[in-house]
């Protein structure tokens, strides 16, 4: 390492968000960016520590202490061609990626002060893209066809790894516009939409085909599709949301948490609701139920429709501050999360289970809830108890965000004619369980809804899997 000392007299240093009054006014990307200067010290910090940790944490196994150099020398195209080597989209998991590799840092473990790796992820792609290393590969074709059911992470993964081995690949996506939740489950102002757009044009550009508005089951069978293809992947994705069958669940207020996100999306990119369809917080008590990240956006996003008042609340307790001795490394840190959207103004609250939704003339007017507690069983499991202790919230508009329902479990892998294999990412006939080799999944369609990173993780052990399969 160039500066393997750095770490003593360099302290961490992020780049942070614009300002609330700033930033609560439009839907453009909150993080900030370094100069190269600064980014080039926060990469100096990497102290080759001989064991690299967030090596073994990344899931798709990127180099981290070795691009970290290549950036402190100021060799931002050699640090590009590492980190592409690995991660097949640095500028969604530089802006999205929860850092796995941050909270294995050594410097994490040892003095609270990770290095900013995702930051300086995102920095080098976006000088990657800015000075032109990144280019159009066009490989020699092999002619062996392959389609990509879905456009979110794994599915692009997929891909862009066959198309760079000489496969030509079609990527059929059910909506309007290609990247999956990434397009229409991510809100603009953590991942802007020009980002994933830059991408589709490249991988377009290098033989790609995308065919949109087109689903598979309705629009083109699934036999169709295997017998005209050498090889079909499912990445379709966990897109279905849990629901809360409570009283007053059908009145009008009450939405999943996609709802307001995909369409929000939707609008700023020009594709617009009917009138009578569209959700808008404005001058609205807003109510969200669930206290993960797709709450979170919900959040920022009723902030900038100009919500009067936001409650977010979790049936699960209010994670510790900072530290969690309950899950200490290598165990991700369960700590509390405090979000740009939540710094830009939220009422949180733990420990409530929504049991009720009130309304007049078919309105959502009000949510009763009650307050639980959590006991561990004789077998180790932890059991909600509720404790009796009701209140009612007032809103006008409650968005359910609490999660997804597997797609095995939901059988929209099945509605294809298809299983899973989970513990080989294929596809199995659905009616006679009997594999169907030429058949593989990915992604979330296998996992349930998890991480980015681990998607496209998915995606590349599966096209692994593939290339073999048609070799």
């Amino acid at each position: 390492m160039g500066n393997p000392k750095a770490f003593l007299t360099i302290h961490r240093q992020e780049a942070g968000y614009r300002p609330v009054h700033d930033r609560i006014e439009d839907f453009s990307e909150v993080e900030q960016t370094l100069n190269s200067a600064d980014r080039k010290n926060q990469a100096s910090r990497c102290m080759d520590c001989g064991v690299p940790f967030c090596h073994w944490a990344c899931p798709v196994g990127n180099k981290q202490p070795e691009w970290q150099d290549m950036l402190y020398k100021g060799k931002w195209q050699e640090a590009y061609m590492i980190l592409a080597e690995t991660c097949d989209f640095p500028e969604f998991t530089g802006r999205i990626c929860p850092a796995l590799c941050e909270k294995s840092c050594v410097l994490k473990l040892s003095a609270d002060e990770p290095v900013t790796i995702r930051e300086n992820e995102a920095a080098i792609m976006e000088a990657a893209f800015r000075e032109g290393y990144v280019k159009p590969v066009h490989p020699e074709r092999n002619g062996k066809r392959v389609a990509v059911i879905g456009s979110g992470p794994a599915g692009l993964t997929v891909a862009n790894r066959l198309n760079h081995k000489g496969y030509e690949v079609t990527i059929y996506e059910k909506h309007e516009l290609p990247g999956g939740l990434l397009r229409f489950g991510i809100p603009n102002f953590k991942l802007s939409k020009v980002v994933i757009d830059r991408r589709i044009r490249l991988m377009k550009e290098e033989g790609v085909i995308f065919v949109l508005n087109t689903e598979i089951g309705k629009d083109i069978s699934t036999k169709e599709l295997i017998e005209k293809y050498d090889a079909v992947c499912v990445a379709i994705g966990s897109e279905v949301p849990r629901d809360l069958p409570i009283e007053g669940r059908d009145l009008e207020g009450v939405h999943f948490a996609l709802d307001l996100l995909g369409q929000q999306n939707r609008i700023l990119e020009g594709i617009m609701p009917q009138p009578e369809d569209l959700i808008s917080a404005k001058g609205k008590k807003v109510l969200i139920i669930g206290g993960g990240d797709t709450g979170s956006d919900c959040v920022g996003t009723c902030n900038r429709h100009g919500a009067t008042k936001i409650t977010q609340i979790e049936i699960m307790p209010k994670p510790p501050i900072h530290d969690n001795p309950a899950t200490p490394w290598p165990m991700y840190p369960m700590i509390l999360k405090t979000s740009s959207s939540h710094e830009e103004g939220c009422e949180r609250r733990w420990l409530l289970n929504a049991t009720r939704f009130i309304g007049d003339k078919n309105k959502l007017k009000a949510v009763e809830v009650e307050e639980v507690s959590w006991e561990k069983t004789d077998d180790g499991r932890m059991q909600m108890k509720p404790t009796g202790k009701k209140e009612i919230i007032e809103a006008d508009l409650v968005f359910l965000a609490m999660g997804f329902v597997h797609p095995i479990q939901e059988g929209i892998i099945s509605e294809l004619g298809l299983a899973v294999d989970n513990r080989k990412n294929i596809a199995v006939d659905a009616s006679q369980k009997s594999n169907i080799d030429k058949v593989f999944a990915c992604g979330d369609a296998t996992s349930g809804a998890s991480l980015v990173v681990k998607a496209m993780a998915s995606g590349k052990k599966t096209a692994e899997a593939i290339i073999k399969y048609l070799k």
